[in-house]
């Protein structure tokens, strides 16, 4: 099967972010407390990001798909459905914007996370069975949002990415633990202006800023009321919010805490608000009296993840130039992908390196 981004999917044209609220992306709720500045992408222009790559894939897997739910793949029936959202959105958001990116995957989890990854494989599964149901009985709209909550990051899909943005010249790092830690390093170096991404736990590592909702049109799927909301780029500059807030980094660590992380369940009963008034008036958590809150068991260890992560300090966030001939073989003969978008491809990566005066030693393909 010829892979073509010209079928009439709306899905995969627009190139929407789509965020369903069964907590696709994790992480801990800030919301309704922390500072968000709307913004644009005009006002975002020439800027660097740092990425939490396998966040993006599962971002790419839950929106690129048929109408039934099913992926788009290859003829050996590996997935490709997150390939072409790394190389078409992510280069138009190059081209049209100037905006550079390097892309952060996970290394070993956390072993305090372990638990949380369980669980999501549980709630994985179990959409997957509602999922065949709702196909069965010809429900597709339920199907598509199931398929969603089900979805699955293998091996073979990082793989696969990696080899991508290698034929692309992009700079990609391997994290030694978790990406949004590391993410947030690069940007306290100052080697990008802030991290992309939804999840608020880079503010939580050091991260200066957080960028949400980084897409040419990113839309958030409300299940109760049948429709999507269109979502803007909003800017979170930390030491503001912060100020605003009148806490310190530790202590908004601490109120994650009593919320609830990737790291440990949250406190019953308390949500943001509550979590910030009780770390406004005493200090830290086990600064609370214990018959108004008792604290969560592994708090401190939860502490330490977020105070003092696992990074690694030297890296390469380098462009490396683009691999037009292997770039063609891979994604037009092995996987597929319609001839015309993979010239589209190589067109905006030639300008993209142009900008930045690289020779990319390209081969002649195009006509």
């Amino acid at each position: 099967m010829i892979i073509s981004l010209n079928q009439k999917s709306t899905i995969i044209v627009k190139l929407n972010i789509t965020v369903f609220k069964k907590r696709i992306d994790l992480g801990v709720n800030l919301t309704p407390i922390i500072l968000r500045k709307p913004m644009n992408l005009e006002s975002l222009r020439g800027m660097s990001f740092a990425v939490d790559a396998n966040q993006m894939l599962y971002q790419f897997l839950a929106l690129i798909r048929k109408p039934d739910g099913t992926f788009f793949t290859d003829p050996r029936g590996n997935v490709t459905s997150h390939l072409i959202g790394f190389a078409f959105r992510v280069t138009r958001l190059m081209c049209e914007y100037d905006m550079k990116f390097i892309f952060v995957f996970d290394g070993k989890p956390v072993l305090l996370k372990l638990n949380e990854l369980y669980e999501r494989r549980l709630r994985r599964e179990k959409a997957m069975a509602e999922w065949r149901i709702a196909l069965k009985e010809g429900r597709l709209a339920e199907a598509f949002s199931k398929a969603v909550s089900s979805t699955r990051l293998t091996s073979k899909m990082v793989e696969d990415t990696k080899i991508l943005l290698r034929l692309m010249g992009l700079p990609f790092i391997e994290a030694p633990s978790d990406a949004e830690a590391q993410a947030a390093f690069i940007v306290q170096k100052g080697d990008a202006y802030a991290v992309a991404g939804r999840d608020y736990d880079t503010l939580l590592y050091g991260s200066p800023r957080l960028v949400r909702n980084l897409a040419i049109r990113s839309t958030e799927f409300l299940p109760s009321k049948g429709y999507s909301k269109v979502l803007k780029p909003e800017l979170i500059e930390t030491e503001e919010s912060l100020r605003k807030l009148g806490i310190t980094r530790e202590q908004l660590v601490d109120i994650a805490i009593l919320i609830g992380t990737d790291f440990n369940e949250g406190v019953e009963g308390i949500g943001p608000k509550k979590a910030l008034r009780l770390i406004k008036k005493y200090g830290r958590i086990e600064d609370i009296p214990e018959d108004i809150v008792e604290p969560p068991e592994n708090y401190e260890d939860v502490r330490r993840i977020f105070l003092n992560p696992e990074v690694e300090e030297k890296y390469n966030i380098n462009y490396t130039g683009l691999d037009e001939e292997r770039l063609i073989e891979f994604l037009y003969s092995e996987k597929r992908f319609s001839k015309k978008r993979v010239i589209k491809l190589i067109e905006r990566l030639r300008r993209f390196y142009s900008s930045i005066g690289k020779d990319t030693g390209l081969k002649r393909w195009l006509p």
